[in-house]
């Protein structure tokens, strides 16, 4: 109950902007980070990068990912080389599949294919109840 809580509408000087715009710039804190740090939203970092940038034309907009994209990004490329590795082995089962059957049929001379041509069996035909 002791705990103070921040002023909701502080005003940061333009110093400390420009300091947080270029602690960005530098690659040493990412907007995440910096937000944290100086306890303001992200929202308000981009604001300030977008304003205090040196040089930059306004069309310019920062794009930064966050830990949690980062992650799903490294998730999905994982799930693909797994489902790459998962495709490559059912290829060369397939693959050994398909040489037994050659095999069988040139040893045995009998067609273990099935053609579509071939009329379907009549079954057991029709039992009593």
């Amino acid at each position: 109950m002791n705990e103070r809580k921040l002023n909701k509408n502080r005003k940061f000087s333009e110093q400390i902007r420009r300091k947080v715009v270029k602690e960005f710039r530098s690659g040493k804190y990412t907007v995440i980070e910096l937000s944290e740090l100086y306890h303001c939203s992200d929202v308000t970092i981009y604001r300030w990068i977008h304003k205090y940038s040196p040089g930059d034309s306004p069309q310019v907009n920062v794009v930064e990912m966050s830990k949690s994209a980062d992650q799903k990004v490294k998730d999905l490329k994982q799930k693909i080389a797994d489902l790459e590795r998962a495709l490559g082995q059912k290829q060369i089962k397939v693959d050994f599949y398909e040489k037994i059957l050659a095999l069988a049929e040139e040893q045995y001379d009998l067609d273990l294919k099935k053609s579509s041509s071939s009329r379907p069996s009549s079954g057991s035909g029709r039992t009593k109840r």
